[in-house]
């Protein structure tokens, strides 16, 4: 490393699955050997693990509903993305939020936007709480009232909290803004910010939760003003985005077939597509009957 600063990377596309692969050949070629906390060790104390590549990223995907939206080769497959889709956006399993038992979440994305409950100590049940604040419909009430505001903006972060946490929120705030174009259509702009983001098994599936829940609000405001809203273009900020060296050999063939042939569209699926279409639904279904269905919990 010639000097002390970190990278900071710009990467721009279309859609999902061109962003995703662009940002991990980035992050890849351009990011700094450094250590995590996660690094496994040996009896003797020596690191097993090489230092991950981490990097600073702006990421701008210009059309986030753009097909094809899914990549075939992200980490994880279509049932897992449903899933995780719902927990964000839909809270599905936010009843599995039990900060006392080890086995049970301490919190949840869509617990911290749609009711965030600020206290000084999750794991301690007698510590004061104050209400509950659904971040996600103050957006829309702001945005309904001056489509102009800067203020559309939600939290994850709780500091009297999360610093305690062994695995706090790596989400930290949305923020939305809506504009006109020249013949008076609203579009609805989303930056997302995160204080810590591992690129090759959580950015995509990040990202696409994040995109639903942006044309999910716009579609609440355009109901309740009775006007179109279109979604536009989605930011994603990352402090620190970053491939664990615990999974380089995993990662490196990724790698090799996208430097190979940069074409991402061969690896990619449309969201309509009979298949895709057929394993959500059946995802869909099974999380109908079962509130706890998950495939590796």
């Amino acid at each position: 490393m010639k000097n002390a600063n970190i990278p900071c990377l710009y990467i721009k596309g279309k859609c999902l699955p061109e962003v995703w692969e662009k940002a991990i050949v980035e992050v890849w070629e351009k990011g700094i050997d450094i250590r995590t906390e996660y690094d496994r060790k040996n009896s003797s104390g020596e690191f097993i693990d090489p230092p991950s590549k981490d990097t600073t990223a702006i990421i701008e995907v210009t059309e986030p509903l753009a097909e094809p939206r899914i990549h075939k080769n992200f980490p994880g497959g279509p049932s897992e993305l449903e899933i995780y889709r719902q927990e964000v956006v839909e809270g599905i399993h936010d009843h599995w939020v039990n900060p006392l038992d080890k086995e049970k979440w301490t919190y949840t994305y869509h617990g911290r936007l749609f009711d965030y409950t600020a206290t000084e100590d999750l794991e301690n049940p007698s510590s004061k709480k104050l209400q509950p604040v659904n971040q996600m419909e103050y957006i829309i009430e702001k945005l309904c009232e001056t489509h102009y505001t800067r203020r559309a903006q939600a939290i994850t972060w709780m500091p009297t909290a999360d610093v305690k946490l062994e695995d706090p929120p790596c989400l930290q705030r949305l923020w939305f803004r809506l504009l006109k174009d020249t013949k008076g259509m609203l579009t609805l702009n989303l930056n997302t910010h995160w204080r810590s983001r591992d690129a090759y098994k959580a950015w995509f599936m990040n990202a696409f939760a994040m995109t639903d829940l942006q044309n999910k609000i716009a579609g609440q405001i355009s109901k309740r003003i009775n006007k179109p809203v279109m979604t536009g273009r989605y930011v994603d900020i990352s402090d620190s985005l970053h491939i664990y060296g615990s999974y380089f050999k995993e990662f490196k063939p990724e790698f090799e077939k996208i430097k190979s042939d940069p074409d991402f569209s061969k690896r990619a699926f449309s969201s309509d597509h009979p298949a895709m279409k057929m394993l959500f639904e059946e995802t869909r279904e099974k999380l109908k009957n079962d509130p706890d269905f998950m495939l590796s919990k």
